[in-house]
């Protein structure tokens, strides 16, 4: 019985055409990025622009959530987002991904924040990509297990500003940041595949 169903392992070609892959688009050096760490109290998030290998500071804060149930804060969760892509205009937002958390409820509400803010932050028709926590931490610090500092530090020590930031804006950026490398290795791909656009 043959080892392949096809006549020969020999005949693949990597390049070929697969099914049900997606034709690659064409990737811009020159970007603006929203990076959300969402939360049901507060919710950071962080603009860079990327051109190319640079990465430059535009603005970060946290939305400290008002009211005295869920549904208000998620109003004002998304209101305040909202604000921000109308100013900003991102070009690519970048959130974090839900992870799994001891507490179920707290999952819950970190869940359904996420949701509101992912839908404000696409208000514009920017596409949403998504990273996990270890990923971002990988991505900045060299480690998925850094603490909060050690990923605040290395926002800082990239973007070159001193402005003093809570943990949630520094989280935000770090989002934005690992965002933005992300697109930079898919901007060295597409240029090696003759897909890029200035």
């Amino acid at each position: 019985m043959p080892r392949y169903r096809n006549s020969s392992w020999r005949s693949f070609d990597p390049d070929a055409p697969r099914a049900g892959q997606v034709a690659a688009t064409p990737v811009s050096a020159r970007c603006r990025v929203l990076g959300i760490d969402p939360g049901s109290v507060r919710t950071g998030y962080g603009l860079i622009d990327c051109d190319g290998p640079t990465q430059r500071y535009v603005a970060a804060g946290c939305i400290r959530t008002k009211g005295d149930t869920l549904a208000q804060r998620l109003r004002h969760i998304y209101t305040a987002l909202v604000d921000i892509v109308e100013e900003h205009r991102p070009d690519e937002i970048a959130i974090e991904r839900v992870f799994i958390h001891r507490n179920p409820d707290s999952a819950l509400k970190l869940g359904q924040a996420r949701g509101v803010a992912m839908c404000a932050a696409a208000l514009q028709g920017a596409p949403v990509f998504e990273y996990a926590p270890q990923a971002i931490k990988l991505a900045l610090v060299g480690t998925g297990s850094a603490e909060k500092e050690q990923v605040a530090h290395m926002v800082k020590a990239i973007l070159l500003f001193d402005e003093v930031l809570g943990l949630d804006a520094t989280d935000a950026l770090a989002v934005g940041l690992c965002h933005g490398q992300s697109r930079r290795l898919n901007f060295l791909i597409a240029g090696a595949a003759g897909s890029v656009v200035a």
